[in-house]
């Protein structure tokens, strides 16, 4: 990918890094900045330390520290996120450095648990922020005005989410720097239309292959999970749970129907597993019994399983499409877990409210 430098003269960054850093909130900036002939510096807390990244991609060494890093001499400043901001926040050098590039008015951007670094310098109050949603209470108790978008822009504050926002948070930082529209072969940030997994692949983001692989991740749990639940509603006998097994298979089928649109839309096809993963449940549910509570208790085992794979396949992907649909199957997959769940303490207390008498005794009228 190419770019003009828009005759602002050559820009420096700070790129700030600890371990279990999320891989991709490091590499898909600094390699964008760097493909844009920005002047990239990392600054860590230890000079003589090898940081690495929480999956295992990323491995650096800085090239100097934020006890010694003067935040005049740059024009921005990154915050990428995971684990990495919990450690960088400990460190006052890090919390002043960044204190100091805002109050400069230097363009300061942070995605994911980033902003976590920004709360601790008490930098939020009263601004327009985003964040992994673990921290959106953390924020709005900061003081921030909360919103829920892939890319939030306060004066000079940039906020993303999570890694399926990384082309475009990216491509912000880009822009206020002199290197975004047509000459740097970069769309609008408010683009929807977009291929933005393409762009984030140039950067060393998520490849179309491993997309698609995490697309059948998510279709053969959910084709597992329909069967599923066909057979429990054949072997439930309570009326109200066989009405939420319904419309939980209602919601299996869209879900499915989402994910093969967008596998069409990449020119992909289901993967075998995924078009044999019915057959898993097929099997497994001839196995169960029949009792009510019991058909209950799998329905919720299957949901808490799939909470978790999706919920991880949601934080995954440099796509924000694949992302934004793993997050709707994720929120739907916690409402019918709580609906489940109020059902199942409604069907034990009501048990243990009344118990059957034993046989032989007396029932006092």
């Amino acid at each position: 990918m190419s770019y003009q430098n828009n005759h602002f003269g050559k820009k420096k960054v700070a790129i700030l890094i600890e371990n279990d850093v999320e891989d991709a909130e490091f590499t898909i900036p600094c390699n964008g900045l760097k493909q844009a002939g920005i002047e990239v510096v990392i600054l860590g807390s230890r000079m003589n330390e090898k940081y690495k990244g929480k999956r295992g991609r990323v491995s650096v060494q800085p090239d100097g520290t934020t006890t010694e890093a003067i935040a005049a001499e740059f024009d921005a400043v990154i915050i990428p996120g995971g684990m990495a901001p919990d450690k960088m926040r400990r460190n006052p050098n890090t919390v002043r450095f960044v204190q100091e590039a805002v109050q400069q008015g230097k363009l300061v951007a942070a995605v994911c648990h980033g902003p976590q670094l920004l709360i601790e310098g008490d930098l939020l109050r009263d601004k327009n922020a985003t964040g992994f949603s673990a921290i959106r209470r953390d924020l709005l108790n900061a003081g921030a005005n909360y919103q829920d978008e892939a890319l939030v822009v306060d004066g000079n504050l940039i906020t993303s989410r999570e890694p399926g926002d990384l082309a475009i948070f990216t491509t912000a930082i880009l822009s206020r720097l002199g290197y975004g529209g047509k000459d740097a072969a970069l769309p609008d940030e408010t683009d929807t239309d977009a291929e933005w997994w393409k762009i984030a692949d140039a950067w060393g983001g998520s490849t179309k292959a491993e997309i698609v692989r995490g697309v059948n991740t998510a279709l053969s749990g959910e084709r597992y999970s329909l069967e599923a639940l066909e057979k429990y509603y054949e072997k439930e006998s309570n009326t109200e749970a066989k009405v939420i097994f319904q419309q939980m298979s209602a919601n299996k089928r869209r879900h499915i129907e989402i994910l093969e649109t967008y596998l069409n839309n990449l020119g992909e096809k289901p993967s075998l597993a995924a078009n044999i993963a019915n057959q898993y449940a097929k099997v497994k549910t001839a196995l169960t019994g029949s009792d009510d509570i019991y058909q209950i208790r799998c329905a919720l085992g299957d949901l808490q399983t799939g909470i978790g794979d999706i919920g991880n396949l949601s934080a995954m992907f440099t796509d924000p499409v694949a992302t934004s649909i793993f997050k709707e199957i994720y929120r739907n997959l916690l409402r019918d877990e709580q609906r489940l769940v109020e059902l199942y303490r409604a069907q034990i207390g009501a048990g243990v409210a009344s118990p059957k008498p034993t046989t032989g005794a007396a029932v006092s009228m």
